[in-house]
């Protein structure tokens, strides 16, 4: 992996202090050329962006949950300065040479200036209500929150330092899956990482708490996705290895209402609850007061 020879200037709890980072546009929304409009897809009202971003990226007419943008996440969830990122200067790589409408290496490049994120995941240590953790989540605007070899890397070293630091371990999870343009070197990391979180439970002794939100889907819902002790979702997030359409066409039968959300998983015992948005930091607390040995 190539390291970058002039990484960010953000370092420690400062990162998180950087002005507000606009919400993300998901493809399922419209919104007006100007920015300052967004049609919900869930009912279809005309919502004021400003709003919007207030209201943590849930539609106040219908509680829709749009995908949020990562580092707005993390600082509602975890306590004001206490977020110190870690591994922001690990780069990827073009492996294979891909090259699909475009070479990868300039896709990469691309979505790097555009977005000022090195790659799909976000990973530090912070603390909530005073608890501490080994914390990290998505962006799905970078290809798609797809796995490649950097970010399987880097959730495996925020394992890691929940090990060494026999603290719980929070993974947020908004993915397409592997990322297709660094082939077997992307699927690598699903067993990667589920061995080092096979290896925080039989080393740490410490939860792992997963938290699925729209999309969660492919190589990551097969892995670490669906591995935590507490597997927690946001409503109606679609959540599931093929997409609904490959599988109804692949075994030509219709699916049930509601097949691939959270409400379907959590009747089906795959999900142990599913948590409105401005709810997680509060539910996240209380399970790590729970499942956390206390300390002297």
């Amino acid at each position: 992996m190539a390291t970058d020879p002039d990484p960010p200037s953000t370092t420690g709890a400062r990162w998180l202090e950087q002005a507000p980072v606009p919400l993300v546009p998901e493809p399922r929304s419209s919104t007006a050329p100007d920015g300052l409009w967004v049609r919900c897809p869930g009912c279809q009202a005309v919502l004021f962006r400003r709003v919007l971003d207030e209201n943590l990226g849930v539609c106040p007419t219908c509680q829709h949950h749009h995908r949020w943008e990562s580092l707005a996440r993390l600082r509602h969830l975890v306590d004001e300065g206490s977020f110190e990122r870690h591994d922001q200067d690990i780069l990827p790589v073009d492996p294979l040479g891909f090259v699909d409408g475009k070479p990868y290496s300039q896709r990469l490049t691309a979505t790097q200036n555009r977005l000022g994120e090195p790659d799909a995941y976000v990973a530090g240590s912070a603390t909530i209500e005073g608890l501490p953790v080994e914390i990290g989540t998505f962006h799905f605007a970078f290809m798609g929150g797809s796995m490649g070899s950097v970010v399987g890397e880097l959730v495996a070293r925020q394992v890691e330092r929940a090990i060494a630091r026999r603290v719980p371990c929070i993974i947020i999870s908004a993915s397409g899956g592997a990322r297709m343009q660094e082939g077997i070197f992307s699927l690598m990391q699903m067993a990667k990482t589920s061995a080092a979180l096979a290896r925080l439970r039989d080393e740490a002794g410490v939860p792992y708490i997963s938290v699925l939100t729209d999309p969660t889907t492919g190589g990551v819902a097969a892995s670490f996705a669906m591995l935590g002790d507490v597997i927690l979702a946001e409503p109606n997030a679609l959540i599931g290895f093929a997409g609904p359409r490959v599988i109804r066409e692949t075994i030509r039968q219709e699916l049930p209402p509601g097949f691939q959300t959270s409400e379907y998983l959590l009747e089906h015992g795959l999900v142990d609850q599913i948590v409105p948005r401005s709810q997680l930091r509060e539910t996240l607390a209380k399970l790590l007061r729970v499942l956390t040995p206390q300390r002297d």
